[in-house]
């Protein structure tokens, strides 16, 4: 047993306070907020039940760390109403929006930028 598997490896909670599993050891009947999604289930207001733990170099704590819910606790995904469509409609012409010219630009606007790319380089429109 490696010493990464060693440290992630805590069934019973008393390290790390709930049940922690290594990265694709999870036990059966436990599964990810994404795992749910795609069988059309979601948490449900129940607690984390568990967690897997990998190492990665790209966290500042050195591992990423995933929480693990019942998959019989689970409820079924809420059905998409008339209302919640025109607000996610509302919400994404919002996002494609650019504030300076006004214009829908057809993609969601770069956060980096805060505008679409013409508003946000006009000296490199101007040449062409």
């Amino acid at each position: 047993m490696s010493l990464s598997f060693g440290k992630c490896y805590d069934p019973t909670g008393t390290m790390h306070g709930i049940p922690t599993f290594p990265w694709k050891y999870a036990p059966d009947g436990y599964a990810t907020r994404r795992q749910l999604r795609a069988r059309g289930l979601r948490p449900g207001g129940q607690e984390v039940a568990a967690q897997i733990m990998r190492r990665s170099p790209r966290r500042k704590a050195g591992v990423a760390v995933a929480y693990l819910y019942r998959i019989e606790l689970a409820k079924p995904v809420r059905p998409m109403t008339p209302g919640r469509t025109v607000a996610l409609a509302k919400a994404m012409l919002a996002r494609r929006t650019c504030p300076e010219c006004r214009v829908d630009v057809g993609y969601c606007i770069p956060i980096s930028l805060g505008m679409c790319p013409t508003c946000a380089y006009p000296e490199d429109q101007s040449t062409r």
